[in-house]
């Protein structure tokens, strides 16, 4: 099937079509990527039935293998498949600006957040990210790390992390993930294979293959001969846009290592920021539009969001691209599930000690901010929430709260 070939009604979609489906998905899509990817369902393949069941967990299935934000990859493919390379990028753009436009908003904001009411809503989006990164961690446990083996990767990935706090120790703890899923993770039973709703040449996913590894080995290259702020903003954000594997909280440790540890932005400024993320709907992803707009080195502002975003965005969908010509042939090899498999449980592992520091060490400051932080948990988990909710009534309680804690 061509790149502009369709399965439901035989007929390509106008660009423009394209555009205002993922639009609404775009302005509506609350949740984080799971919740993301139950909304295309729905409205792509339920609704307009532009691909079929089959086809679309497929698309889904090679999503969640790449590194990379899963949702925006799904919206892009879609896009490609209905409508074309222009499609592709419509798809990408409309559901991606308007919550980065919103976060662009936040950061210009920000510094309206000054008296005790405006630090009591900054430190409730910090606790919200304590909720919100906690329910994470849960949800990605029980599903990539049921069984004992796997368990032991994610505990591994705790242990690395701890023991090496730095970029490096995170990307340590997916390697050895991966090399621990090959030798743990052969038995795991293989899901059906489908078949994609288009193709990409072999030829033209080499070439993007080429360039994404050319741009993550170059580019720190290129920083330290030419050391310019917008080219360190922009190998910054491709970096950890390269080794998210696992959603898109998980982005959270990775960008922390980039921004805060450098000091490009504070501890503070930086959780408050992912908790306001939680309160918008498109992908988790944007939060880079926010750091890239309050980042110290300049360009900062609308150039250094536009940056940010470009940086984290281009590995997934370049990787995604690239891999598509290759995928039928990758997921049936037993290796490569197993690598995939232990990469998964790392994550777990390395989502679990962002949660801890700098999320929790961050923002649990007192018995009352522990208290709003678990009630926030238990709406997501129990009471299933939407995040939205959770983020006025955390930010709510804490407002309430600021007073009696001086």
């Amino acid at each position: 099937m061509s790149a502009t070939d369709t399965d439901g009604s035989g007929q390509a979609a106008a660009p423009g079509e394209v555009f205002r489906v993922f639009l609404k998905l775009g302005l509506t899509s609350f949740g984080g990527p799971i919740a993301h990817l139950g909304y295309f369902r729905d409205e792509l393949v339920l609704r307009r039935r532009w691909l079929d069941e089959a086809a679309y967990a497929d698309l889904v299935a090679l999503c969640q293998f790449l590194p990379g934000p899963a949702s925006s990859q799904v919206g892009f493919a879609l896009g490609l498949s209905r409508g074309g390379w222009l499609g592709a990028l419509l798809a990408w753009a409309a559901f991606t600006l308007p919550s980065a436009l919103l976060l662009l908003a936040f950061a210009y904001g920000a510094d309206a957040f000054g008296g005790p009411a405006g630090q009591g809503v900054l430190h409730g989006l910090k606790l919200v990210a304590v909720a919100v990164v906690a329910h994470a961690v849960w949800g990605m446990a029980r599903g990539l790390a049921p069984d004992k083996e796997r368990a032991t990767i994610a505990l591994a990935g705790v242990l690395i992390v701890v023991l090496a706090p730095t970029a490096l120790g995170q990307i340590a703890a997916i390697v050895a993930g991966a090399l621990a899923g090959l030798g743990w993770c052969r038995h795991l039973e293989a899901r059906p294979v489908g078949h994609l709703p288009f193709h990409v040449s072999r030829r033209l996913g080499g070439v993007l293959l080429v360039l994404f590894a050319s741009l993550l080995l170059g580019l720190p290259a290129a920083v330290a001969l030419w050391p310019a702020p917008a080219l360190e903003l922009f190998e910054a954000f491709y970096r950890a846009g390269a080794l998210v594997f696992g959603g898109g909280h998980v982005v959270l440790p990775l960008l922390e290592a980039r921004v805060v540890e450098p000091g490009w932005v504070s501890a503070d400024a930086f959780l408050a920021g992912y908790g306001a993320a939680q309160a918008i709907p498109g992908p988790l992803f944007t939060f880079a539009a926010y750091l890239g707009a309050i980042a110290a080195p300049e360009p900062n502002g609308v150039a250094g969001a536009a940056i940010a975003l470009a940086g984290i965005f281009l590995p997934g969908l370049l990787l995604l691209v690239a891999v598509l010509p290759f995928w039928d042939a990758l997921r049936r090899h037993s290796g490569a599930r197993a690598a995939m498999a232990g990469t998964n449980a790392a994550v777990v592992g390395v989502l679990g000690a962002a949660l801890y520091d700098p999320v929790w060490t961050s923002a649990v400051r007192a018995p009352t901010d522990f208290a709003l932080a678990l009630a926030g948990f238990v709406l997501l988990v129990v009471w299933k929430a939407p995040p939205w909710l959770v983020v006025a009534l955390t930010v709510a309680g804490a407002v309430a709260l600021a007073p009696l804690q001086g």
